[in-house]
């Protein structure tokens, strides 16, 4: 199935939306992509009443020469996972290489906060700011949610009051990345966010916005935005001297995130858990589809490097003990 008419191909890509969200995906960004590509395919094929989906899917990407390798990634893979899906019915279906948009590895190494950096960062969020427009309270909060919790910024920003279950301990996630998913939390986060609600409440009063259904809100009881939370992190950053005053170096706000990641498998190897067990509760936890969505947080440090060279050491003297015992006479 290389070759399609307009009307075949515009029903095939319906059916593999169809089935996209019937798998609890939006696909929005998906669907204008394979829309656009196929208003393009047609054009290619002119006054050939078929579309030759080998031809016109080169010509897609080809079709501009100054974009960037992720840019034509990000256009490549819905068409790729369509053709996958029409794979399906006919095993000779044209299914372009990967080497058609190869991906390059990001340059960016995350930084991975240690546990004093952590600590400072929180107790640097607390004290007050001058005109600033969030006050200590939120600030000191979301730090500590985000390091807790792994959220996204945006997952953040989009929070409710409603998603907040203090009694179950749990922060459901809504919708991110296509997906939802329930945070269980421990009781001293709990402890955390029933003193922010406390002074949530006092700001909302004092704004006459007592109806406001964002969790997180400024001094004015509006609702956060990514911006708001990553330009005030970036602010605390540089207060603390680990960040520079200019440029995009890093730590970023985001790495936040991996620190959740890094320090979670750090506390599972510390105890001596099986991470072949473990990884998919990190996985689901983190909102990933799966393990291969985790696999870029988890970057090694120096104080995990030591604790697996130990495990293995261990290991390796437990087995070769045995089979000595085994050899002896």
């Amino acid at each position: 199935m290389s070759k399609l008419s307009r009307r075949q191909l515009g029903k095939k890509i319906a059916e593999f939306l169809a089935l996209r969200r019937a798998l609890g995906m939006k696909y929005i960004s998906g669907e204008r992509t394979l829309r656009r590509f196929e208003n393009f395919a047609a054009g290619v094929a002119g006054a050939d009443s078929h579309i030759d989906l080998s031809t016109a899917i080169p010509a897609w990407l080809e079709r501009r020469a100054d974009r960037k390798p992720v840019t034509l990634y990000h256009e490549f893979a819905p068409v790729r996972q369509f053709c996958l899906y029409l794979r399906r019915d006919n095993p000779a279906a044209y299914v372009p290489t990967t080497s058609l948009a190869p991906v390059s590895n990001s340059p960016y190494v995350p930084y991975v906060f240690s546990l004093d950096e952590v600590r400072n960062l929180i107790s640097e969020a607390e004290k007050p700011r001058r005109r600033a427009k969030l006050w200590p309270g939120v600030v000191h909060v979301l730090v500590i949610t985000m390091y807790c919790t792994g959220i996204r910024l945006g997952e953040a920003s989009r929070l409710q009051l409603s998603d907040l279950d203090q009694a179950g301990r749990v922060l459901h996630i809504r919708e991110s990345k296509g997906r939802s998913r329930d945070l269980p939390f421990r009781n001293d986060l709990a402890k955390q966010f029933a003193r922010y609600l406390r002074e949530r409440d006092a700001v909302l009063r004092a704004r006459g916005r007592e109806n406001e259904s964002a969790l997180f809100v400024d001094r004015d009881g509006h609702a956060l935005t990514v911006r708001a939370i990553s330009t005030t992190i970036k602010e605390l950053l540089r207060r603390l001297g680990t960040k520079s005053c200019s440029g995009r170096a890093r730590p970023r706000p985001y790495d936040l995130r991996h620190t959740f990641a890094v320090h979670r498998l750090t506390s599972w190897y510390r105890d001596g858990r099986d991470l072949g067990v473990c990884l998919p509760w990190l996985s689901a936890y983190m909102g990933h589809i799966d393990l291969l969505g985790t696999e870029v947080y988890l970057h090694a440090t120096p104080e995990l490097l030591e604790l697996a060279s130990k495990r293995f050491s261990s290991r390796f003297s437990d087995s070769l003990n045995v089979e000595q015992e085994n050899e002896s006479p």
